[in-house]
């Protein structure tokens, strides 16, 4: 421990105050786990799938966290190889049918981040299922982010706001940032407290640019298929211990 640092508080000890309440997460790295241990890149995903799962029940049973987001494919990811994105679509669809019981015993709600376009039909189907399926669901809330963009989501809010004062429904000078936040396809959902990113990178990489501007940053050299319960309890006591001043100063 370094001098001078008190230990972290335990989570049974961490007031409901200094919790997070929505963490998002750059699951980084499933390629790299499998390359180092001489595997396929497939099964890099494969892995990642369990640290998903194990992740998920894990925030969802602490009580304290109201939404998860996952960054699950980015727009750029497209530009890998054929083959990978077929089975990343494989398992995403997969994801979606087996993860439907523990998603209702955990009370989870699922939501979908991202353009549609692009996706395919059968994929969709299965996402769309499991929101419906989960929509009455009160607890925390999951929000896959597929196909999706920073840069895309705010472009496509711009838009919509454009097209809102083109058609006279809204006035220039009404424009402000709740507006926005309104547009974003994370609204009504509170901005991340937490942003964490595996495998040691340290760029967002057009993640919730809007969204994570006052989020408190975690990284970790573990990837993703390493990330565990115990990786994510670190994460929060981390956050626990910073103090959070928006700008401001504490006194």
């Amino acid at each position: 421990m370094t001098a001078g640092v008190d230990p972290p508080l335990s989570l049974a000890e961490l007031p409901p105050e200094r919790w997070p309440k929505h963490i998002a997460i750059i699951m980084d790295g499933n390629g790299r786990w499998a390359e180092r241990r001489g595997l396929p890149r497939m099964q890099g995903h494969q892995r990642g799938v369990s640290s998903v799962r194990a992740v998920t029940e894990e925030a969802a049973r602490l009580g304290h966290i109201q939404a998860l987001t996952l960054y699950c494919l980015s727009s750029e990811n497209w530009k890998r190889p054929q083959e990978e994105l077929d089975f990343l679509m494989q398992m995403l669809a997969r994801y979606m049918i087996d993860e439907r019981p523990t998603i209702t015993q955990n009370n989870i709600r699922v939501s979908m981040l991202g353009r549609r376009c692009g996706l395919p039909d059968d994929v969709l189907a299965e996402v769309d299922k499991t929101i419906e399926l989960s929509s009455a669901n009160t607890g925390m809330r999951l929000n896959l982010a597929i196909n999706y963009g920073g840069r895309a989501e705010l472009t496509d809010a711009m838009t919509r706001i454009a097209e809102e004062v083109e058609a006279g429904d809204l006035a220039p000078d009404q424009i402000n940032e709740q507006l926005i936040a309104d547009r974003l396809t994370t609204a009504g959902i509170p901005d991340p407290d937490l942003l964490i990113r595996t495998a040691g990178e340290l760029r967002i990489s057009n993640f919730l640019l809007w969204q994570v501007s006052y989020s408190e940053i975690w990284v970790t050299d573990d990837c993703w298929p390493d990330f565990d319960e115990a990786t994510l309890h670190r994460a929060i006591q981390d956050y626990a211990r910073r103090e959070r001043r928006y700008g401001g100063l504490n006194v």
